[in-house]
């Protein structure tokens, strides 16, 4: 028993205080590896941007700036934990709101999607379907739930001046590493397109593409970069159903299902066409190849495929006369 200061502690005290420190820390390495595993891969945050994008955010480049700062929290709480700042006072309380409110985002997700697909919360370092999730999330709550009793540090002096560097630091870095992309418009081409092949074959689009406005994707089944397309176009389509998305899918029919278990974009309506040499002189030599197309020209590409792809700049395009 340590009589230190004339308080006697006993051993319970110190087992509380280790395992308290070890769950600390664990906690925090949560909440940074969460943060790593999203900003250091462009798939991985791209989808987490996406997945914001889904809640009804009307703007990529919002959708971008409100994903750095949610990685950005994550940081910072992550950094709370470690340096002990205002563990009682804020840090505890924050941590149980935040992952409550992730919590309610998942399983809006698992109503809307269903326990389909990774949720995103450690980018692609680690899938895990969304009730995975949130079990997770609830086991992290239950840690701190247990830490605000048996690990109630004290606040040190000038914690003030340390969480507004550490606030810096969190902030910041997701913008540093990860650079918001802002061209989010897309870019003139004015080219026509002979649609006329798509027509030629059964099954055929079921609507004429070759007759007013149309944003027409045409991508392999296959590639990785459409399925990022697809999976951003099915969530435009949802959201603002009054946008015409039309998708000119091309590989072996086989990997159909795979595809749209991975991009959710079965809804948005689109034709499988199998023939490559004239699908090929359509889209050009590369996919994703995105045209807004008005009576069969191509008045814009969205080069950069799924950046350029702001329904913002969909709506005023569509408006135009």
């Amino acid at each position: 028993m340590d009589t230190t200061a004339g308080t006697p502690r006993s051993i319970s005290f110190y087992i509380r205080r280790v395992i308290g420190a070890i769950l600390l820390v664990a906690l925090a390495g949560v909440f940074f590896y969460s943060a790593y595993s999203k900003i250091y891969s462009d798939n991985a945050f791209d989808n987490f941007e996406w997945t914001l994008l889904d809640t009804g955010i009307s703007s990529t480049l919002l959708a971008g700036v409100i994903a750095r700062m949610l990685i950005g929290f994550e940081c910072l709480l992550g950094l709370f934990l470690l340096f002990h700042i205002f563990l009682k006072a804020f840090t505890y309380k924050a941590v149980i709101a935040v992952l409550t409110i992730f919590i309610i985002y998942l399983l809006i997700v698992i109503l809307k999607q269903g326990n389909t697909g990774n949720c995103g919360c450690f980018g692609d370092k680690l899938a895990m379907k969304p009730l995975n999730a949130i079990w997770k999330n609830v086991a992290m709550i239950a840690v701190t739930v247990l830490l605000m009793y048996i690990y109630p540090v004290k606040p040190f002096k000038y914690q003030e001046y340390v969480c507004l560097f550490l606030g810096l630091v969190a902030f910041s870095a997701p913008y540093l590493i990860n650079p918001i992309y802002t061209g989010t418009n897309p870019e003139p081409y004015k080219k026509a397109i002979n649609l006329d092949p798509l027509y030629n074959y059964t099954p055929a689009p079921t609507v004429d593409l070759r007759k007013g406005k149309h944003i027409i994707a045409f991508m392999s089944l296959t590639c990785p970069h459409c399925k990022k397309a697809a999976y951003l176009l099915q969530i435009i389509h949802r959201e603002h159903p009054e946008i015409p998305i039309f998708m000119v899918l091309d590989g072996p029919a086989d990997f159909q299902k795979q595809f749209f278990s991975e991009t959710h974009a079965e809804g948005v309506p689109y034709v499988l066409f199998t023939h490559f040499s004239e699908f090929e002189q359509m889209a050009g030599s590369s996919v994703p190849a995105i045209f807004w197309v008005n009576n069969g020209v191509a008045e814009y590409k969205s080069v950069y495929a799924y950046y350029q792809l702001d329904p913002k700049y969909m709506e005023q395009w569509l408006k135009k006369p």
